[in-house]
């Protein structure tokens, strides 16, 4: 009896007092409509067929399309993949973790890496780095990025709490993120006098950004708050910020602009249930302890939104099955539409013409 009585001190102890990495903080989420109304479910992701990247990798989280038509993508071990023809090709080898990709005006090839910040890639053998701290601090959590006509970069920083490098990957360092609710990730800018600077700080896990067609205003995903934000760059309201979408029915990850004045919202998953445990910090703390089983993880449900530059949901696709896995990004390209993937083995396309049509 007495040993009983120990292991259950012992185990109470170790939930109640155990220490764990995350910090939460109170936070009272807005209750979600779910998938209604505008987001009412379609299966028309379905259609799309999966391309299976080589060798087992996984991980091909973003696309770019480069002057030529060339479309890349990489994968979660750094390599480099043009993947526009039939079956894709391995192109170079990176290292790191690159997430956002996007074609610069100078030809080259901009890459947010997780591990190391924003880089540049002309060739094979040529990759290098191009911003990796601000202000005497690393960048550690380069997510996704937007170049402008003149060269400009806009980044996002995920987080400053979490690295993804020392943690192991980004998956776990995201869903850390948004169980603390800590809210150091910010957007940053490099001109091209090579000045870098913070533009718009106090994101819970910032992710994906995209430049309107005039450049006035950058876009900003907010993963961990399901909204999306409108940063000003220029006219009356530069500087400003504002909330562009909220309550979203599922978490924002990359953002695409797709060069015609919408763009491509894609969701890592669903609203999760555990949201109702956000005002209670102590309990999250409790829920961490019990282990990787129990916490909250992202639900395998695909989607992705064709927006406009006022905030018009102008067609959903869905995935209400989760075939594809952790969906992050998607872009027509010619008579093909990309879906992107977390850490699913390759990523899927569909020809445009089977896609929904514009509402």
């Amino acid at each position: 009896m007495r040993i009983a009585i120990g292991l259950v001190v012992v185990g109470l102890g170790y939930l109640l007092f155990w220490p764990v990495p995350v910090a939460p903080v109170a936070y009272e989420p807005l209750k979600t409509f779910g998938f209604a109304g505008e987001y009412a479910p379609n299966h028309a992701l379905e259609k799309a067929v999966k391309i299976t990247l080589p060798d087992g990798a996984i991980g091909p989280e973003d696309l770019a399309v480069m002057p030529d038509g060339a479309v890349y993508t990489t994968d979660q071990t750094g390599r480099l993949y043009r993947i526009d023809g039939e079956s894709p090709v391995v192109v170079d080898q990176l290292g790191g973790r690159p997430l956002g990709l996007k074609a610069g005006p100078d030809g080259a090839l901009y890459i947010a890496d997780s591990f190391r910040g924003v880089m540049r890639w002309t060739g094979v053998g040529t990759l290098e780095s191009v911003v990796s701290e601000i202000d005497g601090a690393p960048v550690i959590y380069a997510n996704q990025l937007d170049v402008a006509r003149d060269g400009t970069i806009y980044f996002s920083n995920s987080t400053d709490r979490f690295d993804p490098e020392t943690l192991g990957g980004t998956k776990l360092t995201s869903v850390m993120t948004i169980w603390e609710q800590s809210d150091t990730g910010y957007v940053a800018r490099r001109q091209p006098d090579g000045t870098v600077e913070k533009i718009a700080t106090g994101f819970v896990y910032v992710n994906g950004v995209a430049l309107s067609p005039d450049e006035d205003f950058l876009l900003i995903n907010e993963t961990g708050r399901a909204r999306v934000h409108r940063l000003w760059l220029s006219g009356p309201k530069a500087g400003e910020r504002e909330v562009f979408l909220d309550n979203l029915p599922g978490y924002p990850d990359n953002l695409e602009a797709q060069g015609d004045g919408t763009y491509w919202l894609a969701f890592a998953s669903p609203r999760v249930p555990a949201e109702a445990l956000m005002p209670y910090p102590f309990l999250r703390k409790v829920i961490w302890r019990l282990g990787p089983k129990v916490r909250p993880a992202p639900i395998h449900r695909g989607m992705l939104v064709q927006i406009d530059g006022e905030g018009r949901i102008l067609r959903t696709l869905q995935d209400p099955n989760g075939t594809l896995g952790i969906t992050t990004g998607g872009k027509m390209v010619g008579d093909q539409f990309y879906v992107m993937t977390l850490d699913s083995d390759g990523f899927a396309r569909m020809p445009v013409a089977d896609m929904p049509p514009l509402r």
